[in-house]
């Protein structure tokens, strides 16, 4: 006879699963830019009852205050601060840009009888599968109102507008044999048959106009993108998998939010979410420029220990968990793979190590993190790339390098990895909030320290 007590937990695991995800399809669909990514965390926040704080703006902070910032509007720091004298942080950074195809700033390209519009390729995108989808656009653009003031708008044409279709094969017959894409002479998008180049400030200005009930907008300058608008979509026989553009990395983004909410609020947690990472994360507002340093400094001189002194004593009391999906194992591709590092699919979150420090992790951080999964009862992963092969990076070894703080690199496992559609599993993700929220609400990281 079947236990009713354990048959009543996994029922509600369940449920609570297929909330978690019915909340993230949500978040992916309404977040096709980093734009619209932060706009949507924040408005999770203020719900939750954060207050934002402007950095031009002097701070009055009291413990226990939940705030948040944002810079270049793409990028956002929250902090649940202690109702304790502040002495650590416990941190979890993520990105929330994806590779994606940008658009040039005079973008017209009339070609046999189309416009067409010409694309920067942003971050190391896998191109081939930008082919033969329905495209929308979406991303930031700045207008001048009536009165003269510039005024910034989030875009989001959600129906498909565009189109990279393929060449025949039978106008290609070495299409399968893995040639190269010319991203300036074969990836611009068909736009609009007979248009011309005046169309697309003309375009622009109706989207404004339906989104913002705003007329005739004098566009200044953008930063635009074209997106999948295919929803995202449980997959597989029994739901298994979550299909979806830009899991990487609005999955961790996510996540860390999830967390952040769901933790008790008992010590300082801090939720980082950079943009720019998919290029090198040097801006004002990426994990390389002093965002990060910047808050925390203010936050310490508010709440803790006075002076450089002070600061460099509460950020090695810290820890930060860079959260950054990682390469699940391939059925069609194993041999991609170590073969003792190869993670599964909806076996739990996944430490990442690299000898050359492309990754943040070390031994010490390692240890706290199984610890931190072993009490929220989470299987854990590992991943080391082959030894032939090269290794990504995050924003993990870059925070650590810019800010000091004792670092571990961490994600949820996924394929298609800077595919314009990824693939993760459906319960991954709660594995990752639950081993989170025991990171948030840790009394103490002093296994991630020195002996």
């Amino acid at each position: 006879m079947s236990d009713p007590v354990a048959a009543d937990t996994i029922s509600d695991t369940a449920l609570a699963n297929n909330a978690v995800i019915d909340r993230l399809i949500d978040f992916l669909a309404r977040s096709p830019s980093p734009w619209h990514a932060t706009a949507n965390l924040v408005e999770r926040l203020e719900a939750a009852g954060y207050r934002r704080l402007r950095e031009t703006d002097s701070w009055q902070l009291t413990p226990g205050d939940k705030v948040y910032v944002t810079r270049n509007d793409s990028s956002l720091i929250a902090l649940q601060l202690p109702a304790t004298p502040l002495q650590a942080l416990r941190m979890v950074g993520a990105h929330t840009d994806s590779p994606a195809l940008r658009l040039k700033p005079q973008p017209a390209v009339v070609n046999k009888g189309w416009l067409q519009l010409g694309v920067q390729v942003y971050g190391g995108a896998l191109l081939a599968p930008w082919f033969d989808r329905d495209l929308g656009l979406s991303g930031r653009v700045h207008v001048r109102r009536a009165d003269g003031r510039l005024q910034g708008l989030l875009i989001n044409v959600s129906e498909p507008v565009a189109i990279i279709p393929s060449l025949a094969i039978h106008l290609d017959r070495e299409a399968n044999s893995g040639r190269a894409m010319n991203a300036q002479t074969q990836m611009a998008p068909v736009f609009l048959q007979g248009g011309q180049a005046d169309d697309v400030t003309r375009l622009l200005q109706q989207w404004i106009a339906a989104e913002h009930d705003i007329q005739d907008a004098e566009i200044v300058d953008f930063e635009l993108g074209f997106h999948d608008v295919q929803p995202p979509a449980r997959v597989g026989v029994a739901g298994e998998l979550l299909a979806s553009a830009r899991l990487d990395n609005l999955l961790s983004c996510f996540i860390g939010l999830e967390a952040l909410l769901g933790c008790d609020g008992s010590q300082g947690a801090v939720l980082v979410a950079n943009d720019h990472e998919e290029v090198g994360s040097a801006s004002a507002c990426g994990a390389q420029g002093p965002f990060l340093a910047d808050v925390l400094r203010r936050v310490n001189a508010a709440l803790g220990e006075a002076g450089d002194e002070g600061f460099v004593r509460l950020i090695q009391r810290s820890l930060m968990i860079s959260c950054d999906n990682a390469h699940a194992l391939h059925p069609n591709f194993a041999d991609k793979h170590d073969p003792n590092h190869g993670p599964a699919i909806n076996a739990g979150p996944v430490i990442k190590v690299n000898a050359s420090q492309r990754y943040a992790t070390n031994s010490a951080t390692a240890a706290l993190f199984h610890d931190l999964c072993r009490e929220a009862e989470v299987p854990v992963q590992q991943f080391v790339t082959r030894a032939d092969m090269g290794c990504g990076s995050t924003i993990g070894p870059i925070t650590a390098t810019e800010l000091g703080v004792p670092t571990i690199d961490v994600g949820v496992p996924q394929w298609g990895m800077h595919s314009i559609r990824e693939t993760a599993g459906t319960r991954d993700p709660g594995y990752l909030i639950r081993a989170l929220i025991a990171f948030y609400n840790r009394a103490t990281l002093d296994t991630a320290h020195d002996a």
